[in-house]
């Protein structure tokens, strides 16, 4: 073999490993992965973002990523604490928040985290009513993500949130549920017809004592204008009465006795202090109609 053949043979060669040791010597990290680096099996630590150098042969790296991502726990059967079975699936969003912790506490934390999750909800849903489950999907998803996030810290993950995506219940269950739902419904029009008879009952009770409030108010001021109306007739009264003389009077009072002198009757009762005005024509009455008696009435001694 020509001695230039064997020349080129070994340069290539010598490209070839500087090329693959600069390769192995030479990693880009990106923003969100990290390198954890290992010197002779010993930990270095997390290395990146961008340019990291390593020694080739002797420094080996391994990438954690360190985006959020998620895992779907598949249906799992769980019993509530008044015996009813359910099937439950959910997602668990975790993210690494400590690239070493990550690589060197535990391997596959995925699978050990849903191996997690699941025990941690038939723990929950264990200690739960059926209704308490079906209602408070929030609740359980809060409960599962601190339990979770207690036991993954010390991996370097991080549980984000817990999210129940599907409850199933059996047939006997599920038509019992909606035996409990229409009875519910039943009592609460129930419900909703008493109060609208109460308020309606309500509404007319207030009607007819505001109708009664305004009878007695308008009986009242009724009273109240009749009143000031017969004030007023008095008032005039006296006032006309204080313009009458004496002798306007006296034909009041021959007035008076023509009627009494119509009247039948044989006696005839004169206050005093009208006998002297009328003595004359009472004389004059009894000469024409018969003899009467007349009983003047006696003074008012004090």
């Amino acid at each position: 073999m020509p001695s230039y053949i064997v020349d080129v043979v070994v340069v290539v060669l010598l490209v070839g490993l500087a090329v693959t040791m600069l390769v192995k010597a030479i990693r880009i990290v990106p923003e969100y992965q990290r390198l954890v680096v290992f010197r002779l099996g010993r930990a270095l630590g997390a290395r990146g973002p961008g340019l990291v150098l390593l020694i080739p042969f002797v420094d080996r790296g391994v990438v954690v990523d360190l985006r959020e991502r998620f895992f779907d726990v598949t249906p799992q059967t769980t019993i509530t604490a008044d015996n009813a079975q359910l099937a439950i699936d959910f997602l668990v969003y975790s993210k690494i928040v400590d690239a070493l912790s990550s690589v060197l506490n535990v391997e596959k934390y995925e699978g050990a985290s849903r191996g997690i999750a699941i025990t941690t909800l038939r723990a929950v849903v264990g200690s739960m009513l059926l209704d308490d489950v079906l209602a408070k999907r929030e609740q359980i998803n809060d409960t599962l993500r601190g339990k979770l996030d207690e036991v993954t810290n010390r991996w370097g993950i991080k549980v984000t949130a817990v999210e129940i995506r599907e409850i199933s219940t059996t047939r006997e269950i599920h038509e019992a549920m909606t035996r409990q739902m229409s009875a519910e419904r039943t009592r609460r029009a129930m419900v909703t017809e008493a109060e609208g008879q109460r308020a309606a009952t309500i509404r007319v009770a207030e009607g007819k004592k505001q109708a009664t409030i305004l009878e007695a108010e308008g009986a009242r001021e009724a009273a109240l204008l009749r009143a000031q109306g017969f004030a007023s007739a008095l008032d005039a009264i006296f006032a006309v009465a204080h313009t009458i003389d004496d002798k306007t009077m006296s034909l009041q009072y021959l007035d008076m006795l023509k009627s009494m002198g119509a009247n039948p009757a044989t006696k005839i009762v004169v206050p005093l202090e009208l006998a002297s005005l009328v003595r004359p024509f009472v004389e004059h009455i009894a000469g024409a109609t018969g003899p009467r008696e007349e009983i003047p009435l006696a003074e008012s001694r004090h």
